[in-house]
């Protein structure tokens, strides 16, 4: 208790700076000081502490195991401490919440459906961050993140949202010569930085893998664009594109599928849920649950259908 009247402010602040950039140099630009000034103040600290907060590199910062301990904490009052005084400027109880999303899950399913979020809870604002899937939760400042893989990842609560399974998509002209899965080896087949991916659908079909040399994506978005442009056939989550599939931008010529990953909603056990937070994770966990991607599945059985139709006309015919 008696440290708390002598808290030493300006270090803290300057320590989780520097440890949320792993650099002296950017903290400072940050806080308006110079990097000396930064420095300084974090040698005070780590004297009052008794511990080396961070491992002096030749090309930047890394964090011992106590300033490991220390960053999260920090980071999170100081998150606090700022949205506290936004919304006392503002003259309303209003509450931000800092949410990352895998890009893929974004515009498939949830942005159209912030509205409805909105309604529910119009005293908290959302602060959307798109990324490819890689985040770091404590340097980005993010309350949640909303990940695809499969939920085990260190540091983290994860919650299931829903499965994602993977299949092809291209443009409907390339659909219409492919005819069985081992026609593909004609075609440019586009990556994800995932290599497994191609072998393991070719595996599910029966067909042999060919080599598979096309563009590699880090977002399954850019890889749909690609194939909706003629560029090649994807493997992507195939429910995030029922808008496509449904409007004929993209088809799907085959029905095989491969489970790669979930949808999850995740925070950092060492963050304790705002309020904001929670409500924001409850009626996700809701919606998500509610939709159990029926309509997504319709509008698939839709694209193929036709294609099964004419290839048994086809067959008979002969």
């Amino acid at each position: 208790m008696p440290i708390r009247s002598h808290l030493p402010l300006n270090a803290l602040r300057a320590f989780e700076a520097s440890a949320r950039h792993l650099s002296f140099t950017k903290a400072g630009l940050e806080l308006r000081v110079t990097q000396t000034a930064i420095s300084h103040q974090v040698k005070q600290l780590e004297q009052m502490l008794g511990a080396t907060l961070f491992r002096r590199l030749p090309r930047g910062l890394t964090l011992t195991d106590e300033a490991l301990a220390l960053f999260p904490v920090l980071n999170d009052a100081f998150s606090r401490i700022s949205s506290a005084i936004d919304r006392i400027e503002a003259k309303e109880a209003r509450e931000v919440v800092t949410v990352g999303c895998v890009g893929t899950f974004a515009t498939g399913w949830l942005l159209q459906r912030l509205d409805l979020f909105r309604d529910a809870h119009p005293h908290i604002d959302l602060r959307l961050l798109t990324n490819n899937n890689r985040v770091d939760m404590a340097g980005d400042g993010l309350d949640i993140a909303l990940r695809f893989g499969d939920g085990s990842w260190h540091g983290t609560e994860a919650i299931h949202l829903m499965s994602a399974p993977l299949s092809p998509i291209c443009h409907p002209a390339t659909a219409s010569r492919l005819r069985k899965p081992s026609d593909l080896a004609r075609e440019n087949l586009l990556r994800s930085y995932r290599a497994e991916e191609w072998p393991l659908w070719f595996a599910v079909t029966g067909a042999p893998c060919p080599m598979i040399q096309g563009p590699i994506f880090d977002s399954s978005v850019a890889m749909a664009e690609a194939a909706a442009r003629g560029v090649g056939v994807g493997l992507v989550p195939i429910a995030m594109f029922s808008r496509e599939l449904e409007t004929g931008r993209l088809a799907r010529p085959f029905a095989a599928e491969i489970a790669a990953g979930s949808y999850w909603l995740t925070w950092l056990k060492s963050k304790e849920p705002t309020s904001g937070m929670r409500a924001f994770r409850d009626w996700l966990i809701e919606a998500a649950r509610a939709e159990p991607l029926s309509r997504v599945r319709g509008v698939i059985e839709q694209e193929l259908q036709p294609r099964a139709a004419k290839r048994l006309r086809s067959k008979t015919s002969g």
